[in-house]
């Protein structure tokens, strides 16, 4: 049996990529330092400042609004029903129940009313798999209401195994677009809220410990339409990595950060022209964004 280095007590949390037995009580409070200090390297916000943490009632984000209010930031919630059935009622309970523990606000946006179908109706008419239309309709809302609210900052819960899944997969298709913006901070510009993810160090497990050490109520299940999605595959195969050689997944995401990234920005900055869409103002590429012609 290991002992907490920090006060001696025996404990069964050992994390092997940072060579780190802590107990229950220090673990959470190593988790919400560590959490503080990338906020801080990467100077994601401040807090004289307004932000709109998206939560869906999973562990990552219901965890990383636990951290920010604890840590003393001005950070309310957002929740995006996106009319999945039961999965999309249970979800905003326990978001609903959490909110009202910590005392803070929620925002709630309706898909339904706001686009006028949900996602199952609209993967439906699409014919296409609903995590397609699905990330461009919750980036489009948090982004509106972000503007609307007065919010300065959108902070996903976006963990460590979110980020080196994507990543491997922008490699092995050497996606420069999607490398160019995979960054822990976009900034605000061109009508865009800055968009921030604090917990992309922390690997899942590692917020799945937070949140279950800090009893926090989240909703287990994953949703039904990601059965079968890539990244998930991709998770599973830097896992079996993981396991093998504890701590390449970080080492893996912060060498792009530190050396790929660069370059590819670099090379992107003047390549993408930023306009408002003519319909309904938010900003896009096109002359038209996404989510409007989506609704046409």
């Amino acid at each position: 049996m290991r002992k907490c280095i920090k006060c001696g007590k025996q404990t069964q949390i050992y994390l092997p990529q940072h060579r780190l037995a802590l107990c229950k009580e220090d673990y959470k409070t190593w988790f919400e330092s560590r959490t503080e200090r990338t906020i801080e390297q990467f100077k994601m916000f401040d807090r004289t400042e307004k932000i709109l943490v998206a939560v869906s009632g999973g562990k990552d984000s219901l965890s990383l609004w636990n951290v920010l209010v604890k840590l003393g930031y001005n950070a309310d919630g957002l929740y995006i029903n996106l009319g999945i059935h039961e999965y999309s009622k249970i979800s905003q309970e326990k978001v609903q129940k959490f909110a009202n523990s910590i005392k803070k606000q929620l925002h709630i946006v309706e898909i339904k009313s706001e686009f006028g179908k949900s996602i199952p109706e609209i993967a439906k008419d699409r014919r296409k798999p609903a995590c397609s239309s699905c990330g461009a309709i919750k980036r489009y809302y948090m982004n509106l209401y972000a503007h609307k609210l007065g919010y300065n900052v959108i902070a996903t819960g976006h963990n460590l195994d979110d980020e080196v899944s994507v990543l491997l997969l922008n490699t092995l298709s050497w996606n420069v677009d999607y490398l160019s913006r995979q960054y822990p901070v976009l900034p605000e510009e061109n009508g865009f809220v800055r968009k921030v993810k604090p917990f992309c160090k922390a690997s899942e497990k590692e917020t799945a410990m937070y949140a279950v050490l800090s009893n926090i109520d989240y909703i287990e299940d994953e949703c039904p339409y990601a059965d079968g999605s890539t990244t998930i595959n991709h998770k599973k195969i830097l896992a079996q990595i993981e396991e093998f050689s504890p701590g390449t997944k970080l080492r893996f995401y912060l060498e792009f950060l530190s050396k790929m990234y660069p370059l590819i920005t670099e090379k992107k900055k003047n390549e993408v022209v930023i306009k408002s869409c003519r319909l309904c103002g938010e900003p896009t590429q096109y002359e038209i964004c996404s989510i409007c012609r989506m609704k046409a």
